[in-house]
């Protein structure tokens, strides 16, 4: 049986536990962490350089690696969609190339390596499939074909998925996942910014970007503090005044 043919079946059978065309995206990535030999994985799309939307992760530490990168404003699949290329990471390319996702990433997850291949056809330049291996697991023992193969099959199935099923705002169901909700929260608290404090949204996300790094926070966290009015403006306002 080909990776692939290993995937559709695993798919199929996950529809049992995961139901709601939401959900498909969360899905997919325990399908990918299943079908291949890594122990994470997790799909975003890419609205805008600054405007990373996760839309399903295969398990919490997934997740948590997403937020990090997130959070830094750097990180391998910011760096693969910008390049438009697949990049795969070990530890020593993480601490080289991106040292405060790095930071983030030894510290609260037991994550040391990344592959990040940018989604192709219906998806590219939005879609993004991230990969996480553990030791001893190495993302040397990955195939990169059978990783693309993969990937693949990912965007067909969003694809054929979007086609048959619209969600909230006419776009595919599988936009309204649980964690794409969850950032939406962050495009708020950057609107309460740009009001409150008279910023650019630009100037708005590195504010809460520095604001979470020295406070150990991840910005999707602090967002929601933010829009809960749990973090009052003025405060905010104290970090852009010392950066000034």
């Amino acid at each position: 049986m080909t990776v692939v043919e290993e995937f559709r079946v695993a798919l199929a059978a996950s529809a049992l536990d995961l139901t709601g065309p939401e959900l498909l995206p969360e899905r997919l990535a325990r399908v990918c962490a299943r079908v291949l030999p890594v122990d994470g994985a997790g799909i975003a799309l890419f609205f805008a350089d600054d405007r990373r939307l996760p839309v399903g992760a295969s398990d919490a530490t997934s997740s948590i690696a997403e937020r990090l990168q997130f959070t830094a404003g750097e990180g391998p699949c910011l760096s693969a969609h910008a390049e438009g290329r697949p990049l795969v990471a070990d530890e020593a390319t993480i601490r080289t190339r991106w040292p405060v996702f790095h930071d983030g990433l030894v510290t609260r997850t037991p994550i040391r390596g990344t592959i990040s291949l940018p989604l192709e056809d219906a998806l590219r330049g939005i879609g993004a499939l991230d990969l996480y291996t553990v030791p001893p697991n190495d993302v040397t023992r990955l195939g990169l074909a059978d990783a693309l193969a993969v990937s693949t099959e990912v965007t067909s199935v969003l694809r054929a998925e979007g086609r048959t099923s619209r969600g909230t705002d006419g776009g595919p169901a599988w936009l309204d996942a649980p964690a794409a909700e969850r950032r939406s929260t962050v495009w708020q608290a950057l609107g309460f910014l740009n009001a409150g404090l008279g910023v650019s949204s630009a100037d708005a996300l590195a504010l809460l970007r520095a604001h979470a790094y020295t406070s150990g926070e991840d910005l999707d966290r602090l967002a929601r503090r933010v829009v809960d009015r749990e973090i009052p403006l003025d405060h905010l306002a104290l970090d852009h005044d010392s950066s000034a």
